[in-house]
């Protein structure tokens, strides 16, 4: 009988201890779905679930809710656990990583480009990375991957791809030009000096392309990537400046020179050559690689004085801007974060957008705004528009107001995104079609 107690009261104390730990792993979870899933009501309100480019699709059947994909995110609130499963909570933050992809367990995540609701125009190309023109390739961002790692291994396997097919015409000048010196370009420029071809880079604006449009603050998130004429690159958290010195740093030591404020203009397929027209001379080429990005060129406001030398497109070095008072024009994340780095010089700063309320910026971003408008750190003036731009000031016409609202003004910084190069891809002869939902990477179809 002794006995027979004895082990009631062992096996109560065991079964005791199980379901306090099963209680506080349910009360645990419990809490942290609740968290995620108000997390993703949220996202929801403010436009931030549906994605906007490529973004994880996480099959409920096949999850199993490990959370390494959670853990492996470099993003933060990209994605959550729910109820035993992975959930997508910002999805329209997501930069196509692929760390999510490539840490699942059970191959329960495929990432997809577009939406069955929202459509995103791409380049038709192949697996080679070649358009339907022959002999001219497309690598990086506008091809729908725009992470470095990702453009760093298009840009030096489409010049791959290109020395395998290269018949030379006896009128080319060059084997491959290169449209654009982004994280792509830059890279097939370094393949095609290690394939010793004949070669020429040009970019419309600045080496980096878009990496270099981020304030110098930013960081920029990476993982070790191998970098022609290089070799690996190991930067997981790194400032725009130290990146761009690197890669300055590899084609000096190469004797690269790259075309920079030189815009490409035309670009015409002839007999057996390609004929590139540039703001600065015509290029004979057997091949292209475009490496431009899917941003192009910077949206214009078209209004009297926008091009005085006060207005610019993009915020380099604000610690150097003081005591201004600059118009920043536009409510996106740049805008916004601009906006924000320019305030804390001490420069007096005045917020314009066109719409009534922020959408689809970052949580993180929203809140600041919200907090330097509270603290008149920032004048957000919601529902405006840039009318005109003089020597000394800047007119706005702003709902509600019957006059012009006119600013004192010496710096004008727009970010009203960039405009697609659709129309530049269809004249030269590019198919373009639109992805909804279509897998980019897939475990079913590796």
């Amino acid at each position: 009988m002794e006995e027979l107690i004895e082990n009631i009261v062992i096996y109560g104390f065991i079964f005791g201890i199980v379901f306090l730990v099963m209680f506080i792993y349910l009360k645990k979870t419990n809490k942290r779905s609740k968290k995620t899933e108000e997390k993703i009501i949220k996202a929801k309100e403010f436009g931030f679930h549906e994605p906007v480019s490529l973004h994880p699709v996480i099959s409920a059947e096949n999850c199993i809710g490990s959370g390494a994909c959670i853990e492996a995110c470099p993003e933060k609130d990209i994605l959550g656990w729910v109820s035993g499963k992975s959930k997508t909570i910002n999805t329209s933050r997501c930069v196509g990583h692929g760390a999510c992809f490539h840490a699942c367990p059970v191959l329960a995540i495929t990432l997809c480009i577009g939406t069955e609701k929202r459509g995103v125009e791409l380049p038709h190309i192949s697996q080679q990375f070649e358009t339907n023109i022959p002999m001219l390739f497309i690598a990086g961002e506008l091809g729908g991957m725009g992470l470095i790692k990702n453009a760093v291994e298009q840009g030096k396997q489409a010049v791959e791809n290109l020395t395998k097919k290269l018949v030379k015409s006896s009128q080319a000048d060059y084997d491959v030009v290169i449209i654009g010196a982004g994280p792509a370009g830059i890279a097939a420029t370094l393949t095609a000096k290690k394939n010793s071809l004949r070669f020429l880079t040009v970019e419309q604006e600045t080496l980096g392309g878009t990496v270099y449009h981020f304030p110098r603050s930013k960081i920029v998130m990476t993982v070790p990537l191998e970098l022609p004429l290089y070799g690996k690159v190991k930067l997981f958290e790194t400032s725009k400046d130290e990146l761009i010195s690197l890669w300055n740093d590899v084609l000096t030591k190469n004797n690269i020179t790259i075309n920079q404020q030189e815009k490409v203009e035309t670009v015409e397929k002839r007999e057996d050559f390609f004929e590139v027209k540039t703001t600065k001379g015509i290029y004979k080429s057997n091949g292209i690689i475009l490496a431009i990005g899917r941003r192009g060129s910077p949206r214009k406001l078209n209004v009297p004085g926008e091009e005085k030398e006060k207005v610019y497109y993009r915020l380099l070095e604000p610690e150097h801007i003081k005591e201004q008072r600059i118009l920043v024009v536009g409510g996106g994340d740049s805008a916004i974060e601009s906006a924000i780095l320019l305030a804390d010089e001490g420069n007096e700063v005045t917020l314009s957008y066109r719409s009534d309320s922020f959408s689809r910026v970052k949580p993180r971003n929203l809140e600041r705004i919200q907090q330097y408008g509270a603290s008149q750190k920032i004048s957000v003036l919601f529902k405006s528009n840039v009318i005109e731009i003089t020597d000394k000031e800047v007119h706005l016409s702003v709902e509600g107001y019957e006059e012009l609202q006119i600013l004192r003004n010496d710096l004008v910084y727009v970010f009203a995104g960039g405009e697609l190069p659709t129309k530049f891809l269809e004249k030269i002869g590019i198919n373009i079609t639109k992805k909804f939902g279509e897998a980019i990477l897939s475990h079913k179809k590796n």
